[in-house]
């Protein structure tokens, strides 16, 4: 089974997609939906047709494993409901403000400030997975 990347980004109307930039399989795949969980929703869908598709024409299928990748603005949309800003703004050292215009489309990250985010945010997180309580 082959791993797949699939790209969540949302776009300049608000709503979200879901790709794959360089497509390992013989088939094509897209998920569209006004939220990341909708887009999500929508892409396995799409896999589940064409599964069904190749099943109806006698055809080989091949099965795929998915890995999702965010933009920033996705990510961080995606998250509110978990992180809020002002503790993304603690674990990133970027102002509530800025964060704030990633999610809303007025600015995107540089490469730099990206990368900052991802590994403040996966430093984050190995300190979290070290928590045992007694």
């Amino acid at each position: 089974m082959k791993k797949v990347i699939v790209n969540i980004e949302r776009g300049n109307d608000g709503t979200y997609g879901a790709y794959i930039d360089e497509n390992p399989l013989s088939y094509g795949l897209l998920g569209d939906g006004k939220t990341v969980d909708e887009a999500i929703e929508d892409f396995y869908n799409s896999y589940k047709e064409m599964k069904d598709y190749y099943l109806d024409e006698n055809k080989e299928f091949e099965e795929a494993e998915f890995e999702f990748k965010y933009d920033v603005a996705s990510f961080l949309a995606y998250y509110s409901n978990k992180l809020s800003l002002a503790g993304l703004q603690r674990i990133t050292g970027i102002n509530q403000g800025q964060l704030s215009h990633y999610i809303t489309g007025r600015s995107k990250p540089s490469k730099k400030t990206a990368e900052k985010i991802e590994e403040s945010l996966h430093k984050f997180a190995e300190e979290i997975r070290q928590v045992h309580f007694v």
